[in-house]
C-alpha cells in the first residue's frame, strides 16, 4: 500500500490512543523502523499486556482454535493467548504477509471482536502491522473486505525521534554522533539483493556489538560488524568515522589545511568519509546563486576547488562522489560552482606539478 500522508514516530501513540481505542488499525512501514516496539510501548503505556501473534506463524486453526463436544454439540475454543478475562492488546504482526485463509479467520476478530463465541474483553485493543509490497519484504495483497476493516497509518523513519530515543537506551555514543551528523544514514531503502540495509533496527544491533566487544574493539573487526549490519556505503563511511573518532582526524583540520587527505589504501574507508562530509560541507556553505557569494564564500570555492585537485591526485572515484548528482540524477552542489569547477581544475592541477 503506497502512503498518502507518513507520520514519525513520535506522532504514533497520539494518533493509537484515539483510534485504536475505538477501531482496528493497521502500521505499514519498513522493516526495521519500530513499528513493533511502538506497539508495545503503546500498550504498556496504557496497562495492557501486549499478545503478538506472527501472521507468517499461524494456520487458522491458531485462531479460530478446535472443535471440541459440549452436550452433543461441536464447539470451537479458542487459544489460550487470545481467550482471557482482562483486556488487552492483540497485535497482529506480519498480518499483511499471512496466508489468505489467516487473513479470513480474522476478519470477524477484526470487524466484531469475536472469535466464535468468544468475545475480546471490552477495553482491549486490536492493532496490527505489516510491511509494504514495495520493500521486498513478504508481504501478500490483502483483500479489500480487511483493508477496509482498518484504519491505515503509515510510518516512515525520523533521525530526531530515534536520536531521542537512543540518548535514553543507552545507544553507543559512535552511534549517536555519526547519525547526528548523518542523519539520512539512519535508514536505507531495502534492496533487491540478500544484503543488509540500515534500518534504526541494524544502527541498535550495531550498538549492541560495539559495547559487546568494548574498548578492544580492532578496525578489522570493527569493519565486519559495520557491513553485517549496514548498506554498504554506510558501513565504509561509518569505520571511516570511527576511525577519525579514534584519531582526532577530521575534515575541519583538512579544510583548513591542518591536515592532507589520507593516502594510505588501508585508510581508504576514511577517505570516502572524509570526502563525503567535504560534500556536505560545501552543500551547506555554498549558496544557490553566484549573485549570493560573499567574499569568504569565495575563498570557500577556492580551497574547495584544490582539495578537490588533491583528492583526485589519491583517487578520481572519490573525488568524483564530491560533486556527483543524487540518487535522482539531479546535480546537488551548485551549478556556478560546479561550472568554476570545470574551468579552474586543469589550471589548479597544472600548477601542482
Amino acid at each position: 500500500m503506497q502512503a498518502a500522508v507518513s507520520v514519525t514516530p513520535s506522532r504514533v501513540p497520539e494518533l493509537l490512543l484515539g483510534l485504536a481505542t475505538v477501531r482496528p488499525v493497521f502500521i505499514w512501514g519498513a522493516p526495521g523502523i519500530g513499528k513493533s516496539s511502538l506497539v508495545r510501548a503503546f500498550a504498556e503505556s496504557l496497562g495492557l499486556e501486549c499478545v503478538s501473534l506472527l501472521g507468517t506463524q499461524l494456520a487458522p486453526e491458531d485462531l479460530i482454535g478446535v472443535p471440541q463436544i459440549r452436550d452433543g454439540r461441536s464447539v470451537f475454543c479458542p487459544p489460550e493467548a487470545i481467550a482471557r478475562d482482562e483486556p488487552y492488546c492483540l497485535f497482529l504482526d506480519e498480518l499483511n504477509a499471512a496466508t489468505p485463509d489467516v487473513q479470513k479467520a480474522f476478519y470477524s476478530l477484526i470487524l466484531d471482536r469475536r472469535i466464535g463465541g468468544y468475545e475480546l474483553p471490552e477495553g482491549s485493543l486490536v492493532i496490527g502491522a505489516g510491511n509494504r509490497a514495495t520493500d521486498n519484504a513478504l508481504a501478500r495483497p490483502i483483500a479489500s473486505a480487511l483493508v477496509n476493516r482498518l484504519t491505515h497509518i503509515h510510518l516512515e523513519a525520523s533521525p530526531s525521534d530515534w536520536l531521542t530515543w537512543a540518548a535514553n537506551n543507552g545507544i553507543h555514543p559512535w552511534i549517536t554522533d555519526y547519525l547526528t551528523d548523518r542523519p539520512d544514514h539512519l535508514w536505507s531503502k531495502p534492496p533487491r539483493t540478500e544484503e543488509p540495509f540500515s534500518t534504526p533496527r541494524s544502527w541498535h544491533m550495531l550498538s549492541d556489538a560495539l559495547h559487546s566487544f568494548g574498548p578492544a574493539l580492532d578496525e578489522e573487526t570493527l569493519k565486519i560488524v559495520a557491513h553485517g549490519t549496514l548498506t554498504p556505503a554506510h558501513a565504509v563511511s561509518f569505520c571511516g568515522y570511527a576511525k577519525i573518532v579514534r584519531h582526532a582526524y577530521g575534515i575541519e583540520a583538512i579544510i583548513k589545511g591542518d591536515a592532507s587527505w589520507p593516502r594510505r589504501l588501508e585508510d581508504r574507508d576514511l577517505l570516502y568519509y572524509l570526502a563525503d562530509a567535504f560534500r556536505g560541507r560545501l552543500i551547506k556553505d555554498l549558496p544557490a546563486s553566484k549573485e549570493q557569494v560573499s567574499t569568504a564564500g569565495r575563498q570557500t570555492a577556492f580551497r574547495a576547488k584544490s582539495l578537490l585537485v588533491q583528492l583526485a591526485e589519491i583517487s578520481v572515484e572519490v573525488a568524483q562522489t564530491v560533486i556527483a548528482d543524487d540518487a535522482d540524477g539531479q546535480p546537488v552542489l551548485p551549478a556556478w560552482f560546479l561550472v568554476e569547477a570545470a574551468r579552474d581544475l586543469p589550471r589548479l592541477v597544472e600548477a601542482r606539478r
